[in-house]
């Protein structure tokens, strides 16, 4: 991957920018697991969860196709290691993704889904539906605030900046971006654009400019 532009007659300059908005998506990772000491209870007990899971998700009005889940497992289970390790049973389970856009529901769907027979809850991700467009828009500012860089670099050291020559899309989590932001490159948001129960859409670009 290029990590610069060689054009030492012009100016390159990293711009990295974050819109961020409420989100109005969660996904919930939760899984009904059961160990028991015999395969046929552990699928049995897995079967009873797995169906009253379902009718958790529908009695809130999910559709099916916004529940993903995997097929039932089932696997030893041991505690302990080596000569102290001690048979536990047989362990059954399966794991659901769930895409909940009714936020107001969030807190009592979780309740419901542990007393229907969720036992695990292996995650609460926070989202938004319109992401592709927030996307755009911070690359767009990126790309103002890359600009904005390169007319100072120029006014400072008495040049003037000519026309755009090089546009290279960065990933803002990738080790390009890591690499500008150890040197400074990168220019943090407000405290207050941190807030919680935000959702922050990055956008970095590498610009080079010619020098008229």
């Amino acid at each position: 991957m290029q990590t610069k532009i060689d054009s030492p007659w012009g100016i390159s300059v990293y711009g990295a920018a974050s819109v961020n908005a409420t989100p109005d998506t969660v996904r919930l990772r939760i899984a009904v697991d059961r160990t028991k000491d015999t395969p046929a209870q552990a699928f049995s007990s897995a079967r009873e969860g797995v169906t009253a899971l379902r009718q958790t998700f529908r009695r809130y009005g999910i559709p099916e196709e916004a529940v993903s889940s995997s097929r039932l497992g089932l696997r030893t289970e041991w505690e302990g290691y080596n000569a102290n390790r001690t048979f536990q049973g047989y362990r059954c389970q399966a794991d659901f993704s769930v895409t909940l856009t009714d936020m107001d529901s969030l807190e009592q769907l979780l309740v419901d889904a542990v007393e229907a027979g969720a036992n695990r809850v292996d995650g609460v991700d926070f989202d938004v539906r319109d992401k592709p467009a927030l996307r755009a828009r911070a690359r767009k500012e990126a790309v103002r605030a890359a600009r904005g860089k390169a007319e100072l670099y120029a006014e400072a050291a008495g040049v003037t900046l000519g026309a755009v020559v090089h546009i290279e899309d960065v990933d803002p989590e990738g080790p390009l971006a890591s690499r500008y932001r150890g040197h400074g490159g990168y220019e943090p948001a407000s405290e207050g654009d941190l807030a919680p129960g935000q959702v922050s859409v990055q956008g970095a670009v590498l610009l080079g400019f010619s020098l008229a």
